[in-house]
């Protein structure tokens, strides 16, 4: 990024992004490099780029940018959140325990308990939302605290300065899930997370139609850890979705704007059904997060939960929608609902899905960026009988 952007709003980053960096032919979009490997000019030279899993000058550029945006040392795509997060997990050593956030995406939950334990790397949930019970779980095998704030699919809203200040003390790696707001909402890095995690198939690239990962790091020397194990292993992100990446972020802000707005409006409509017992949602005043999501973000987010009367009244619902999809993912222009304990949250044993809340009464709604007054319209006619 050129000097006299670094003044900028983050907004007007984000529409910048990519801009001025072609210098060849000063192209607005940034061209994409689909070469898997690049010449040398003698014996000992490069030009900066070798082989394209190692690096490729579309991929540089879009980290360049998340980076900048996050305002972290290092910043690395992958194909996937998924892969970003084994990428990070691969830091950690047999022995080794972390503390992770009960209320988070199944797949996490899957990763660690069905791959990473039996390399001998164990995680204990508990509420990070109750930062006593945070400390009360560390142990003098642990080496980091995973936060997802808010938390998935319950929206639990974690206190980050706190928790940042408890990692500190005990010397563990502090990482922040920060999928659901973006830097635009929530900027973990000031309050000192180490690492910040994105499934940027989310809000990132908001389209549902683009699959990948990111890993910010607050420090150099944690960065090029980082992109060690990345170079290692393999899990990169193509330059062709790179440069999608790259344009659909020009509109984040934009859109994250519509989203919060919108899902405001939906909570609101929500809370007073007859049919909705429940309702998790930041933005709200009764909810326990709201007076903690309004010190430390700019906004409540477009992701939403409800809990209905029955589990036949959630796949009535279902069955029912017109506007909304039934349908997996988040944080993409098209509102989308979900039945968490059947899908994203199905590899998570029972007992503790329960335990937990997560039931078949419970329905997940990323809130799209149509016109509000349709989203309420079409959960109207689905709540109906």
């Amino acid at each position: 990024m050129t000097e006299n952007k670094q003044d900028l709003s983050l907004e007007s980053r984000l529409v910048q992004c990519g801009v001025g960096r072609d210098t060849h032919t000063g192209g607005i979009s940034l061209p994409i490099y689909p070469s898997t490997t690049f010449r040398h000019p003698g014996v000992g030279e490069s030009t900066g780029f070798d082989y394209t899993r190692s690096g490729n000058p579309t991929r540089q550029v879009l980290e360049e940018t998340l980076a900048d945006l996050e305002g972290g040392a290092r910043g690395l795509v992958f194909a996937s959140g998924m892969a970003a997060l084994t990428t990070l997990f691969l830091h950690f050593s047999a022995g080794d325990h972390l503390v992770v956030s009960r209320d988070l995406y199944g797949g996490t939950y899957r990763v660690l308990g069905q791959v990473f334990a039996k390399l001998g790397v164990m995680a204990s949930y508990v509420d990070t939302t109750d930062a006593a019970a945070v400390a009360a779980a560390i142990r003098p095998q642990s080496r980091a605290l995973l936060v997802e704030t808010p938390g998935n699919p319950l929206l639990g809203v974690a206190d980050l300065q706190t928790l940042g200040e408890l990692c500190q003390n005990h010397g563990l790696l502090f990482i922040v899930d920060n999928t659901f707001l973006t830097p635009v909402l929530q900027r973990p890095l000031e309050f000192s997370a180490d690492v910040v995690v994105y499934s940027a198939t989310k809000y990132f690239g908001g389209h549902n139609d683009l699959c990948a990962g990111v890993l910010i790091a607050r420090t150099a020397e944690l960065g090029e850890r980082l992109y060690f194990l990345q170079n290692s292993t393999g899990a990169i992100l193509p330059p062709q979705d790179c440069w999608l990446l790259l344009r659909s972020l020009k509109t984040l802000s934009l859109r994250l704007e519509r989203h919060c707005r919108n899902a405001l409006e939906v909570a609101h409509w929500l809370h007073g059904h007859p049919r909705v017992k429940e309702i998790y949602y930041p933005g709200l005043p009764g909810h326990p997060g709201h007076t903690l999501s309004l010190e430390q973000t700019r906004g409540f987010g477009g992701m939403l939960s409800f809990r209905v009367d029955s589990p036949a009244t959630a796949r009535q619902v279902l069955k029912k929608l017109r506007l909304i999809s039934f349908a997996e993912s988040l944080g993409g222009v098209e509102s989308l609902m979900t039945l968490p304990a059947v899908q994203t949250h199905a590899d998570i044993p029972e007992p503790e899905r329960l335990r937990l809340g997560i039931c078949e009464s419970l329905l997940r709604l990323s809130v799209g960026i149509e016109n509000p007054q349709d989203i309420i319209a079409d959960l109207a006619q689905a709540l109906e009988g």
